[in-house]
C-alpha cells in the first residue's frame, strides 16, 4: 500500500519507520512536514535527530515538504499532526480534490471548540472519503526502535476500520479494529489530563497506593466523559482506555507525565513546555476537557485539580490537598 505519513514529528516518524521496516506487505511510504527545512535536514542525514538520532530512516522511505506531491500517489494518509494542526491539514488534503481515506493519530480536544478530531473531521472532510483514528498505549521511541506494540483503528466504516487495521498490522504493530470512535478518541484525549495529575503524585512522592488511586478515579472520569459522549463501557476497559492511560500515567516517556513532575517540582508551566520541546496534549486539552465536562454535568475531580494549576495558578500542594479533603462517597463510574 502506497501510504502518506504527514506530520514529522516523533509519532509520525516512528511510525513512517515501522511501517518502512516492519511490514509483513511491500508499502511505500512518504514522510511529510510542511517545513522544508526540516525535510531538507532528514533527507542530508537520514536521521531524525530532535527525536530519534539513534535510529536512521529507512532507505525506502520518501521525504518531502509538498502536501500534494505527498498524497498524490498515497492510498492512505495517516495524520500525525497535533490536534491544533489537524483542522489545516485536512483543509489541504480536500483542496487537493483527491478522494483517498484518512487516519488520524492525534489524541486531544480542538482548543475553543472543545471538538474531538471526528468531530473537525465531518466539518473538514465530510462525504469525501472513509476516515477513522488510530490510537493506543503507544510511546513514539519504542514504535521507531520495534519494541511490540498494540493499538486500534477506529471508524463508523467497520469495514475501513477491519481493512486499514490488516494493513497496518505487522509481526512488531498488532492492530485491532473497532466502531467506537467516540470512546477511542475521548480515552486517548482525557487520558494525558490524567498523567499530568500522576506525575505531580509521583513528583509529591506520594508513593503507589496514591498513584494507583488516582490512575483508577482518573479511568472513572474517563469513562464518565466518553459514556456522556456517546462512547462504548468496553471501550475504555480496552487498549484505547486503561491501556494507554496505565502506559501514560507510568511511563517515563511519557510527556504529561514529564509536565507533572515539574510542576510537583515549583517549576512554572511556560518553564517546562519550553524545556520539554514538544507538544504536551495534555496542557492544552485540560481546559477544553473541563468546559465539556460542566456543560454536560459530569464530575470530574481531578481534571478539575489539574486545571486549577494549569490555568489559575494554584499551587500544586494546595491543589491536591483540596482533592484528598473532598468528602467521601460510594465508588462507581
Amino acid at each position: 500500500m502506497r501510504i502518506a505519513v504527514l506530520g514529522a514529528g516523533a509519532w509520525g516518524t516512528a511510525l513512517a519507520i515501522s511501517l518502512s521496516v516492519n511490514s509483513n506487505s511491500s508499502h511505500q511510504v512518504t514522510l511529510w512536514s510542511r517545513n522544508p527545512n526540516h525535510i531538507a535536514e532528514l533527507a542530508s542525514q537520514r536521521v531524525n535527530r530532535r527525536y530519534f538520532p539513534a535510529f536512521p530512516l529507512p532507505d525506502s522511505l520518501r521525504l518531502t515538504s509538498d502536501l500534494d506531491a505527498a498524497i498524490e500517489a498515497a492510498e492512505l494518509a495517516l495524520i500525525v499532526v497535533p490536534v491544533s494542526g489537524l483542522r489545516e491539514t485536512l483543509r489541504g488534503i480536500a483542496a487537493f480534490g483527491k478522494t483517498i481515506p484518512v487516519v488520524w493519530g492525534c489524541k486531544g480536544f480542538e482548543a475553543q471548540s472543545a471538538r474531538l478530531p471526528h468531530q473537525v473531521a465531518v466539518e473538514e472532510y465530510t462525504n469525501l472519503a472513509p476516515w477513522g483514528v488510530l490510537s493506543g498505549p503507544s510511546f513514539a521511541h519504542e514504535v521507531a526502535q520495534g519494541l511490540p506494540t498494540a493499538l486500534t483503528v477506529a471508524s463508523h466504516d467497520e469495514e475501513f476500520a477491519r481493512n486499514v487495521a490488516a494493513q497496518l498490522h505487522t509481526h512488531r504493530l498488532r492492530v485491532y479494529s473497532s466502531k467506537d470512535v467516540v470512546g477511542v478518541e475521548t480515552g486517548g484525549a482525557v487520558k494525558n489530563v490524567i498523567s499530568i495529575a500522576a506525575g505531580i503524585c509521583d513528583g509529591m512522592e506520594f508513593g503507589h497506593n496514591a498513584r494507583a488511586a488516582l490512575i483508577t478515579r482518573g479511568l472513572a472520569e474517563i469513562t464518565r466523559l466518553g459514556l456522556k459522549l456517546g462512547g462504548c463501557m468496553e471501550t475504555f476497559m480496552g487498549l484505547t482506555g486503561v491501556g494507554d492511560l496505565i502506559l501514560t500515567c507510568t511511563g517515563d516517556l511519557s510527556r504529561n507525565r514529564r509536565v507533572g513532575l515539574a510542576l510537583a517540582a515549583g517549576h512554572p508551566l511556560p518553564d517546562i513546555l519550553r524545556e520539554l520541546g514538544h507538544t504536551a496534549e495534555g496542557v492544552h486539552t485540560a481546559r477544553e476537557v473541563l468546559r465539556l465536562s460542566q456543560e454536560l454535568k459530569v464530575e470530574m475531580p481531578i481534571t478539575k485539580a489539574v486545571c486549577s494549576i494549569l490555568d489559575d495558578g494554584v499551587p500544586a500542594r494546595v491543589a491536591v490537598e483540596t482533592l484528598l479533603n473532598r468528602e467521601p462517597k460510594t465508588e462507581n463510574y
